[in-house]
């Protein structure tokens, strides 16, 4: 007999239910706790039945389930994660009313657990879990100032340079760096590489930028200075343990030209074990990258991306594509055609990163390496 878990994950505690295939409804309202004990207490409970047997999901909804998720991974359960719109759109094809509580949750979660094909977690959870908090904690540090002055880091080619934070830690804001004389200084700490030229069109950027300013500027961007200053020490050791794990899992992707150790490590971190995708239409669907599709009558069109999913492996998709447009010719190609069809730069380069996932699909589930034989 196969027993299904269905658990509703939240912050303190986790509700779940059991429900064996013949519909018998085993444990129907039950609780534990987000803690060691609480997981106890789950253990007990599935103890009667043989590991084999037991099929465990919960919905994707954050960080909150992690710890539960690397218990049972010790314990040698294995479980699944489940979109919660899955969930939602299953709801709705079996009745209009909408009872939402945590009990519910989880009775609904093991229903629709006991209605689809059982995909459980890979054992690299541990590896992609480390890697999504060090990739993205890495953009955290990197993207903070564009809210402040947007037109700055462009300007700086995206590098948070030893100049462009003596000039922050100097004049603060984008109104005080529009007003700036002090011209050698900056030369000086560029070591001559900062020219006049440079140091005028800054001064213009910043008296037409569209950041946001007001009195806690000053101070927040003081705080961010020597908050950086601190945090820049860390990325390097940042980047080696992203390095160090990735070595360790050797991803087929690594070969694609343009794909560094940084960007195979954050798709990877947020697709997690890809062998679970049975298509790279689900790749792309898991990735927002798939198109709208509005149909009704006689009339279908594609609408616009539907954004799903993790924005951050969006933005790297996106990143690598651009990329990859530089040094793989039928990737440009392909870019190109898309050009000349009359679509704009952004939708072009949509239609690269969704060829790039089809190609990482293909890499990572047949496990070779990149040949450019393989594109089409």
């Amino acid at each position: 007999m196969i027993y299904y878990i269905g658990i509703d994950i939240s912050k303190y505690k986790h509700d779940f239910c059991i429900i064996s295939n013949t519909g018998e409804i085993i444990v129907e309202n039950s609780s534990f706790e987000n803690n060691k004990k609480g997981f106890q207490e789950l253990l007990e409970k599935l103890k009667p039945y043989n590991k084999t047997n037991v099929r465990i999901a919960f919905e994707a909804t954050g960080h909150y389930s992690m710890n539960l998720e690397l218990y049972l991974i010790d314990k040698e359960y294995s479980f699944m994660k489940i979109n919660p719109l899955l969930i939602k759109e299953f709801l709705k094809t079996r009745s209009l009313r909408r009872t939402k509580t945590d009990k519910a949750d989880a009775f609904n979660i093991a229903q629709y657990l006991m209605s689809i094909s059982y995909k459980p977690n890979s054992s690299l959870l541990y590896h992609t879990y480390s890697l999504k908090s060090l990739c993205r904690t890495r953009v955290l540090l990197t993207n903070e100032l564009d809210k402040s002055f947007p037109e700055l880091k462009p300007f700086f080619n995206n590098m948070i340079s030893t100049t462009l934070l003596f000039i922050l830690d100097k004049y603060k804001n984008a109104s005080h760096i529009a007003l700036m004389k002090d011209y050698d200084s900056i030369r000086c700490i560029s070591y001559g590489k900062f020219t006049y030229a440079k140091f005028t069109k800054l001064k213009e950027l910043a008296k037409n930028t569209v950041g946001y300013h007001d009195n806690n500027t000053d101070l927040l961007i003081s705080t961010y200075v020597s908050l950086y200053n601190y945090f820049n020490d860390k990325i390097i050791p940042i980047d080696k343990q992203i390095s160090t794990i990735v070595k360790d899992l050797n991803p087929s992707i690594l070969s694609i030209p343009g794909i560094g150790e940084i960007t195979a490590a954050s798709i990877i971190a947020e697709y997690g074990d890809i062998s679970c995708f049975s298509s790279s239409a689900k790749m792309l669907a898991f990735a927002g990258l798939e198109p709208s599709i509005n149909k009704s009558g006689t009339l279908e069109s594609n609408g616009k991306m539907v954004k799903h999913g993790s924005g951050h492996l969006r933005y790297v998709l996106m990143n690598a594509s651009l990329t990859l447009l530089k040094l793989n010719p039928t990737f440009y190609d392909y870019y190109y055609k898309k050009r000349s069809e009359g679509k704009c730069h952004r939708v072009a380069l949509s239609h690269v990163c969704k060829k790039l996932v089809r190609l990482i699909y293909k890499l990572e589930t047949k496990h070779v390496e990149y040949n450019p034989s393989l594109l089409k």
